[in-house]
């Protein structure tokens, strides 16, 4: 069943969640383009592993009302409101893809509220120096164009965006077909896997249906899209080495669309970070690796707080 949130500013976020309500709770940051059906584990391993996932659909998807000009640290106020809602005093967060830097805000800006962060095949900030990564190596030719865009033309970048959200609209099945060029073979494998399929298809229909919106914008997802392609080129809004919780950091070492330099300038960066780097994997290896990292945040939290007697 989905909720409506609404924020402070009067914003409503469509929220869903999965497994036990009085589970443990861990908040998921959805990938771009994407939405709160975005993968997940099934719903019988949250419940035999006493866990409460919480999705949401970033602004501007789904049903989430937009925040123009949003920077990824916007994530944090949202999932404090939403965690308000819920009545949640601490959880745990967890972020695919293009999820990573929204997770990573909430633990760098909610310090006493996140008790530690799974960071999943995420790019690292875009205005790092350049002698430390380079930013674009290894990456997928269509990443490089959008985000090259993003940072230079927002006009080419929206019309590109608007064809590719009109086709979605009519076959949210295209979004995958479009990406398989670009896939290992073994993104290709997990990606036809009958389940997971059904997971990303309802992820972008979820994103871009018409319906989802409380709004009368047509082109409602689309902002979505472009603002997430636009705010991970921006100043992030605050610093990956401001995160004090414990991290797990989870890299395919194959992907090309989050390529592993990316990795390895984050767990350089990270204070507490644990890495997880699978061997002859690549992006979408981070969907079948899920029921273990949620686990590990489950774990860790319970240690956390035995030691601190909570």
């Amino acid at each position: 069943m989905r909720t409506l949130v609404v924020t402070e500013g009067g914003r409503g976020l469509a929220v869903e969640s999965w497994g036990p309500e009085d589970g443990y709770p861990i908040l998921y940051l959805h990938g771009m383009p994407g939405s709160r059906r975005g993968p997940r584990p099934l719903v019988n391993h949250l419940h035999n592993s006493g866990l409460r996932l919480i999705a949401y659909d970033r602004p501007g998807y789904g049903g989430s009302g937009r925040l123009e000009g949003r920077s990824v640290s916007h994530a944090a106020a949202d999932v404090a409101s939403i965690a308000d809602a819920l009545g949640l005093e601490k959880f745990s967060v967890m972020g695919r893809s293009g999820g990573g830097p929204h997770a990573m805000a909430c633990a760098a800006l909610l310090p006493e509220r996140v008790e530690n962060v799974a960071v999943l095949v995420s790019l690292a900030p875009f205005d790092v120096d350049p002698a430390e990564l380079d930013w674009f190596a290894g990456m997928t030719q269509s990443n490089i164009h959008a985000f090259t865009l993003a940072a230079e033309d927002h006009g080419s970048l929206h019309e590109e965006l608007l064809q590719r959200h009109s086709a979605l609209n009519s076959d949210p099945q295209q979004m995958i077909r479009s990406l398989v060029p670009e896939m290992s073979p073994g993104d290709r494998r997990i990606v036809w896997e009958t389940g997971v399929r059904r997971m990303l298809v309802q992820n972008f229909d979820a994103a871009f249906d018409p319906e989802e919106a409380d709004t009368d914008v047509r082109d409602h997802g689309l902002q979505g899209w472009f603002d997430d392609v636009v705010s991970l080129v921006k100043p992030w809004g605050f610093q990956v080495s401001d995160i004090e919780v414990p991290a797990l950091l989870w890299h395919g070492e194959l992907d090309t669309f989050s390529p592993i330099d990316h990795f390895y300038w984050l767990a350089d960066h990270l204070k507490n970070a644990t890495t997880m780097l699978a061997l002859n994997t690549a992006h979408f290896g981070a969907i079948p690796a899920m029921p273990r990292i949620l686990r590990w945040l489950a774990n860790t939290a319970n240690r956390a707080g035995a030691v601190s007697g909570r």
